[in-house]
């Protein structure tokens, strides 16, 4: 009897949680030392746990220490490769520096921020994605770098870094947005080289969900370490309020997610997709509460979004479907950019990809108290 009394108020209790916390107790039951790889979603979801559950410090101490070694260099990582991908698990050196006072945390972050110094860059004066993809601008490369360069700028007063930063960002907007729909396109080649561009515009021909979530989130990120007064965060703040109209309006009614080629709706083979979906649902209650926009109309679309991918996705153990696993340009396979690539790659299950996003957006809804 006492057993089944104890089990009783364990499940009790784990009801009683916050939504958040639940997904990163799901996280730490399959992601354990040991298994982490230097690679942008892996830094993802280990952020997301730590803000859903702070006491998995220990946890994610775990996952980084064999990673950073005593003078700072990172196991798998090479300067040389100039990718993007590779400074977003950075952002979690700071808080490791914080709480332990390990100077190879800092070292390594440091590391990092001489890629973004050498990192080559577009005529336009952008990013390149990768060293292999060179004159390429992808709005994923935005969010890879730009927070964590935003946040080591502040950390060492460096405003020549804001500048360059919000530049970046506004840049971005500024070439790959579509003057009709209001949507980012995925990616922009300056040089009209790959086949995927546009001859004339550069651009890639299709709006993919998680490009675009990306970019939102990375714009919404930066503004977090950019001091109060400084001149560039009402342009980032103007480029949140006109985006999300336009993301509104490609939201699915029925399910309130959004599909994979976002504007391509139900066309045959495309599909609601759980991480852009998340990423959306982060933007349009982050952007509330920042006070950037003020519609409600906003939050109650969140909210709708949020149940459509716990309905359709989530099971009874927190397992989150729904997700697409990969979608790129160029490469080897040749990735081209049309819309039956994007609904051709697979569609997996507890990625990080998905799972990141997820808990943030949980945590916004929390934070709204919409549920």
């Amino acid at each position: 009897m006492t057993g089944c009394l104890l089990s009783f108020f364990r499940e009790a209790k784990i009801m009683q949680e916050p939504f958040s916390f639940q997904m990163a107790q799901h996280v730490k039951g399959i992601y354990h030392p040991g298994m982490m790889k230097w690679h942008y979603e892996h830094g993802l979801v280990i952020m997301a746990c730590l803000e859903a559950d702070p006491s998995l410090f220990s946890w994610a101490y775990g996952l980084y220490d064999p990673m950073i070694a005593r003078d700072g260099s990172i196991v798998t990582y090479r300067e040389g490769e100039f990718n993007l991908d590779q400074i977003n698990p950075g952002r979690n050196l700071f808080t490791l520096y914080r709480k332990t006072g390990e100077q190879r945390f800092l070292d390594a972050a440091r590391l990092l921020r001489s890629q973004l110094e050498h990192q080559p860059r577009t005529k336009s004066g952008i990013f390149w994605h990768k060293g292999i993809y060179p004159w390429q601008v992808w709005l994923d490369g935005q969010y890879m770098e730009g927070p964590f360069y935003a946040q080591y700028s502040q950390l060492t007063d460096d405003r020549k870094g804001m500048e360059d930063v919000v530049r970046q960002l506004k840049t971005t907007y500024r070439l790959l947005r579509d003057p009709e729909s209001g949507l980012l396109y995925h990616a922009y080649d300056e040089s009209r080289g790959m086949r995927w561009a546009d001859e004339k515009t550069g651009l890639s021909p299709h709006f993919w969900g998680r490009a675009m979530g990306w970019y939102c989130m990375a714009v919404l990120d930066v503004l977090d370490y950019l001091p109060e007064g400084y001149s560039g965060r009402e342009d980032l703040h103007a480029i949140i309020r006109s985006l999300i109209p336009s993301i509104r309006s490609v939201q699915d009614s029925e399910s309130g997610m959004w599909y994979q080629v976002m504007d391509e709706g139900s066309r045959k083979g495309n599909y609601l997709e759980t991480s852009a979906t998340s990423m959306f649902v982060y933007t349009l209650l982050k952007a509330y509460r920042m006070g950037i926009t003020n519609d409600p109309e906003d939050t109650k679309a969140a909210t709708k979004a949020f149940e459509g991918m716990k309905i359709r996705y989530l099971d009874k153990d927190f397992c989150l479907g729904g997700i697409c696993s990969v979608a790129g340009l160029g490469g080897n396979p040749y990735r081209d950019g049309s819309f039956r690539y994007y609904v051709g790659e697979k569609i997996a299950t507890d990625d990080f990809k998905g799972i990141g996003p997820f808990i943030l957006a949980a945590l916004e809804v929390e934070r709204a108290g919409t549920l």
